[in-house]
């Protein structure tokens, strides 16, 4: 399975997950079949607030889960129609969030959880 975590900066399994997905400046890619990690640079880093291209982010890479402390609605919508499973984060770090997922511990992102905004009255559920 390949699972994507977006974080501030790359550090492989220790990296901390960042508070929000279109806004993260890199995300880690973990095979965990093979234990393969790998970074990529998000590409739509600074995309207008709830316009975020999760494909773009991504750089088209092929993942089957994201694990995110946060995400916007549209985001949510995108990555669900193209067939992504998204997780809520529990753990600070990929590797114990790997662990958590792993044992069926993290909850999927539904859409009342989603980040409605930050500031002037927005708020996230994150």
């Amino acid at each position: 399975m390949k699972i994507c975590f977006p974080v501030a900066s790359p550090k492989g399994l220790e990296s901390e997950v960042y508070g929000h997905f279109g806004s993260a400046p890199v995300f880690i890619v973990v095979e965990t079949d093979t234990n393969v990690v790998r970074s990529i640079q998000n590409n739509d880093e600074h995309h207008e607030h709830g316009a975020c291209n999760p494909v773009k982010a991504l750089n088209n890479e092929k993942v089957d889960a994201i694990v995110v402390g946060g995400i916007g609605m549209g985001a949510l919508m995108k990555l669900q129609q193209a067939g992504i499973k998204v997780f809520q984060a529990k753990a600070q770090t990929v590797g114990g969030n790997i662990t958590l997922l792993k044992d069926q511990k993290l909850p999927e992102f539904h859409p009342q959880f989603t980040c409605a905004g930050h500031g002037h009255g927005g708020g996230c559920g994150h």
